[in-house]
């Protein structure tokens, strides 16, 4: 599973949680960014198509590991582009992707509100920009982000348990 979303929407904390009710491996895609990427953006500066390249693929391939051990996880990554998820789930229909949707003003504040961590609030302008939200041919559980993490958890899995297979 794929959690994606701007910037403080709550991937992590959905995410950690997601995968504690699913009991299988949790990865926080932010730490497979290389340093230059961390740097860029707690410089205020934003990523560019190909500073990302690396860092997808390193998802990716973390993705294929879970696949060729036959397990399951929940990694995060923003994925804001249509051409990043291809990169993550593309032909893996067994990837399901889970949109952390939330308005403009609600991450903000929370993104305000959080401390140590390399994204600016500065940088949000640029992540609603560069966000092309699920086409429906990408099957994605989608969720507002304006309640609790225990209730995006649980609106989550009900979507799971409603899909077919």
């Amino acid at each position: 599973m794929v959690v994606m979303g701007v910037s403080g929407s709550g991937k992590t904390t959905v995410a950690a949680m997601l995968a504690g009710a699913l009991h299988c491996s949790f990865l926080e895609g932010d730490e497979l960014h290389p340093p230059a990427n961390v740097e860029k953006m707690r410089s205020g500066t934003p990523l560019s198509d190909a500073d990302r390249l690396p860092w997808l693929r390193r998802i990716a391939e973390a993705i294929d590991g879970w696949r060729d051990r036959q397990e399951s996880g929940v990694v995060t990554c923003s994925a804001l582009k249509r051409a990043y998820r291809d990169i993550l789930i593309g032909d893996r229909p067994d990837v399901t992707l889970v949109y952390l949707k939330g308005s403009r003003d609600l991450i903000q504040r929370r993104m305000a509100a959080r401390h140590e961590h390399f994204m600016p609030v500065a940088l949000l302008d640029s992540q609603f920009a560069t966000l092309e939200e699920p086409a429906p041919g990408e099957h994605a559980i989608v969720v507002d982000v304006g309640g609790q993490p225990a209730e995006i958890v649980a609106a989550i899995m009900r979507q799971l348990r409603s899909r077919p297979g």
